[in-house]
């Protein structure tokens, strides 16, 4: 077992998954420009040192981690809610924040570093972040899979084509992760390993607790305290990652998508469907075609101008409380020493990612409604 453990954390294995899809080592580097690239960043010493020929395969992956990545949550989150279902958008959400928080959480318990030598790193966002477990292969299995397992009984469609769309779609994203050269294969394995194990009881409470969420008086207290607390007590990897940040960014959409939605039916303006499911899919009209556009584009633009506005203005306000020179802090470098820098970073975040979630939710939708673009059963959907 452990001679497994060895070879599956190994960056030779890493190392040939890249050379089968077309990544190699580039041999026309010269000893001298080896030690000049020493002395430049990363991404250009590392361009010098491997060619890509295959070009559909780097494409491909490449694409493929952006499917685990925060412009996909950005764009895949609205469009669901806005031209989808709000129901089943809720509970992927949740399983979405829960199944994050945690790997995120080990990542920084077990810290694993990435893959070295003779591993190629062609993609360096999250080269500062520990590898083990892989998080883009617990999204790649937490949103397709909990789509499926909430849609199945609430929808007419083939569920055995979406299941196998579902593995080829995780597959895709667990294959670029070794191909970028940013994880090793037991990485990959315990990320889709551990997700199954979490969702086999995630998603029947899940089921529940949105109920509870979206109907308890209480609800914005609960899920404000609690989303702090894990926040504030978040695992001390002892040095500085981007993953505390990400996972307060995480977090903080969930709260800010559940907060709409409680405000929603504590309003009255969510109610329940007359029909009964599961419900049939039909084709658009080139009307619903239309508005789904319109929807789509207004509602980016919108949470685009929003983010740029309170981003901005949250950011100043943390640095008024502490009473810290918004300029000077921006200009410090990241560590585990600069408390002020965390604290106003992490406050910001969780205040612009919040509001934003509310918006998409609640604050839009109005907007959709007034201009008589709005999806029929956005309001019926609990």
């Amino acid at each position: 077992m452990e001679n497994l453990i060895k070879k599956l954390k190994s960056p030779e294995l890493v190392s040939s998954v890249q050379v089968y899809f077309g990544v190699l080592r580039n041999n026309k580097v010269s000893s001298a420009q080896k030690e000049l690239n020493y002395k430049k960043s990363d991404k250009e010493h590392n361009f010098k040192e491997y060619i890509i020929t295959n070009k559909f395969w780097y494409w491909l992956f490449y694409i493929g981690t952006a499917l685990g990545d925060e412009v996909f949550y950005t764009l895949f989150i609205p469009f669901w809610f806005w031209n989808v279902d709000g129901a089943v958008g809720r509970r992927v959400v949740l399983v979405w924040g829960i199944v994050m928080y945690i790997g995120q959480g080990i990542k920084d318990i077990v810290q694993w570093p990435r893959p070295g030598a003779p591993v190629f790193r062609l993609h360096d966002k999250w080269a500062l972040e520990y590898g083990m477990p892989s998080t883009h292969a617990m999204v790649g299995v937490s949103i397709p899979f909990s789509v499926i397992l909430f849609t199945m009984n609430r929808y007419v469609y083939n569920v055995p084509f979406c299941f196998l769309f579902a593995i080829g779609w995780c597959t895709v994203i667990c294959i670029s992760r070794l191909y970028l050269g940013m994880h090793t294969v037991l990485d990959v394995l315990v990320g889709l390993l551990l997700t199954v194990l979490l969702m086999v009881p995630l998603v029947p409470i899940v089921d529940h607790l949105d109920h509870y969420l979206m109907t308890n008086p209480t609800s914005p207290l609960l899920l404000t305290v609690s989303s702090i607390l894990v926040i504030v007590y978040y695992p001390n990897s002892g040095k500085w990652t981007p993953t505390r940040g990400d996972t307060t960014m995480v977090i903080s959409v969930c709260v800010g998508i559940l907060t709409g939605s409680w405000l929603n039916y504590q309003t009255g303006e969510l109610t329940p469907s007359e029909l009964t499911a599961p419900y049939p899919i039909m084709w658009p009209s080139l009307l619903m075609v239309g508005c789904l556009i319109l929807r789509t584009i207004l509602g980016y633009l919108s949470v685009l101008v929003l983010k740029v506005i309170i981003e901005k203005f949250f950011y100043s306000l943390m640095c008024t409380l502490l009473r810290q020179d918004e300029t000077n802090l921006k200009q410090l470098a990241h560590s585990l020493e600069n408390k002020h820098k965390t604290i106003v970073e992490l406050a910001s975040k969780y205040l612009t990612c919040s509001l934003i979630g509310v918006s998409i939710i609640y604050t839009i939708p109005q907007l959709f409604r007034f201009l008589r673009i709005e999806r029929p059963t956005f309001f019926t959907e609990i």
